[in-house]
Parts: structure tokens; C-alpha cells; sequence
């Protein structure tokens, strides 16, 4: 069945952004000019997804807001003859159909998937998680969906390779190759000890997940920290149906996290058509300057 639907979790608190994330949502934190969340949707657009599902919580409606139109900023822009801010911000409300649902009780990534089971019904979807902006071209979704199609059934997992000293980290992948950048994956740890993990294939924030992974996660118990784990419930679902692991073409950054928040701004800021230059210059200044030269 063809991956239409994507589910875009966004309902946490983001406290490692506090005090910025205290009113404005993490999500929305922009790199560059356009916010953390609008990269997402525009890697499941260009995928070809056409319904995207944003799980929000208490007081992310800014969010929806976001994707929806805005009759003042509009009339506003219009009037000023603003017409290439105006299209810009039509075309955000225009690029694909969202829905929300709220994650009312914070449970867990696995919970709060389970919270759009009845708007993914009984297809396989696809799950990006907003703290990952991956930088590839085609985007990571469609290389995996790419995979998916071909394999034609299964759990699609995107992985890449890591710092061994960082797996505890991550969840990583006990996995034999299978062609190149596929893995079989023959089972899942969830931050393992440095020395106790399987390997240095880390699972990153794209998963293709088939409608079965509702039912188990209805059933899963609630695992560390008292939530609901998406990976335990893939794993139990593995018992069932193959998983695959794809190191998938393209450079991720990790926009949860301070430092990779800043690494994506500078890199995506290179590649700006009018800042791109300006920032290369004050990149090499500031490293003149770092290096003690005039």
C-alpha cells in the first residue's frame, strides 16, 4: 500500500530550549528563517505524503496555527503590496492538509503515535520526529519509502552511523547487511552502555510503520520512565513481521539539542541565497579572530 499519511509527534515541553521554549514551541524555533517544524513537513510533502498528522499538546496550537491561513497578516501584506511575503505565507497554509490531534497526558513517544490511530485507520504511515532535520536530496523519507516499496512489506527504521563513544545515546540496531545501506535488523537497544552496544547504527527520527503497531502499542506496558516506547513496541512487533534498518544518503542534524540547533542554523544559513555569503565571511573572521590573527 502506498505511504500517504505522516504523523509528526509535537506535543513535548522542550525544556532543553528553556527559557525560549517557555511560551514559543521548540517546534517553532526557526533555522534561519523558517521554523524547525516547517523542514518536516516540507520532506513529507516533497515525499509525496498528503495528509500530515501533528500530535500537539497543551498550549502547542501555535503550531496548527502555523500551517493554517492568517486573514490579517494576509490583508496586512496586500495592502502594503508585500506580494512575495504574501505568497510565501499562502503557500504554508496551502502545502498539504493537516490535522491535529492532542496528546493530553505526555506518555511517551508511543503514546502519543497512538493518539492518531483513527485518523491513519488501517494504512502504513510514516513518522518524522520534529528534532531531526535531515539534509538530503531526494529526502530521507522518500529513499525509505524507495525501500518500502521494493521490499513491499515490513518496519523501515532510518539509521546512520555514530560515534561509538555516543550510542548510549541512541537506540541502536543489532543488524546484518543485507545489500548496500539495508540492514536486517535482528533486534533493537534503547541507549545501550558503550561497551554493551551492538553496534554504532543508530536509529534516527523516520520510521515507516504498518497499522499493527496500534495494536501493540495499546497492549505494551509503560517502560522507563513510566511511558509508552516506540521502539519496544517495534521490537515486539519484529517477532512478527521483518524490520529494516536503511543508512540512508544525506546529513542529519539534531535540532533538540542545543549545539545541533546551532550547527543547523550555521549550515542551513550557508546555503541561504542572500545570507549564505555574509555568513561565510563572518564565519572566517570569527575564525581569524579564534586563531589569534589580526
Amino acid at each position: 500500500m502506498t505511504i500517504k499519511k505522516a504523523v509528526i509527534p509535537a506535543a513535548g515541553f522542550g525544556t532543553r530550549f528553556l527559557p525560549a521554549s517557555k511560551v514559543v514551541p521548540k517546534e517553532l524555533l526557526p533555522i534561519v528563517d523558517k521554523p524547525t517544524i516547517q523542514y518536516i513537513a516540507e520532506e513529507a510533502i516533497d515525499t509525496g505524503i498528503t495528509q500530515v498528522i501533528l500530535v500537539t499538546g497543551r498550549e502547542k496550537g501555535s503550531i496548527e496555527d502555523h500551517f493554517d491561513i492568517s486573514f490579517e497578516l494576509e490583508h496586512h501584506l496586500k495592502s502594503k503590496g508585500k506580494n512575495d511575503l504574501l505568497k510565501m505565507v499562502q503557500d504554508i497554509s496551502e502545502m498539504v492538509q493537516i490535522v491535529s490531534v492532542r496528546q493530553k497526558t505526555p506518555l511517551g513517544l508511543g503514546h502519543a503515535i497512538l493518539c492518531a490511530k483513527q485518523i491513519v485507520g488501517d494504512h502504513p504511515f510514516a513518522v518524522l520526529l520534529a528534532d531531526d532535520i535531515v539534509d538530503a536530496d531526494p529526502p530521507c523519507l522518500r529513499q525509505m519509502i524507495d525501500v518500502y516499496n521494493r521490499l513491499g512489506k515490513g518496519i523501515v527504521l532510518a539509521i546512520k552511523e555514530v560515534p561509538r563513544a555516543e550510542v548510549f545515546q541512541y537506540g541502536i540496531i543489532d543488524g546484518e547487511g543485507v545489500e548496500d545501506r539495508l540492514y536486517k535488523v535482528k533486534s533493537l537497544v534503547e541507549k545501550p552502555l558503550v561497551d554493551e552496544a551492538p553496534s554504532n547504527l543508530a536509529v534516527i527520527g523516520r520510521y515507516l510503520l504498518p497499522p499493527e503497531i496500534f495494536e501493540v502499542l495499546e497492549e505494551l506496558p509503560p517502560g522507563k520512565g513510566g511511558e509508552i516506547q516506540l521502539t519496544d513496541a517495534i521490537a515486539r512487533l519484529g517477532e512478527e513481521i521483518p524490520i529494516y534498518g536503511y543508512r540512508f544518503k544525506g546529513e542529519r542534524y539534531d535540532a533538540g539539542d542545543k549545539m545541533g540547533f546551532f550547527i543547523a542554523n550555521v549550515r542551513f544559513g550557508l546555503k541561504h541565497p542572500e545570507l549564505g555569503p555574509r555568513i561565510s565571511e563572518f564565519l572566517i573572521k570569527v575564525a581569524e579572530e579564534i586563531r589569534g590573527k589580526p
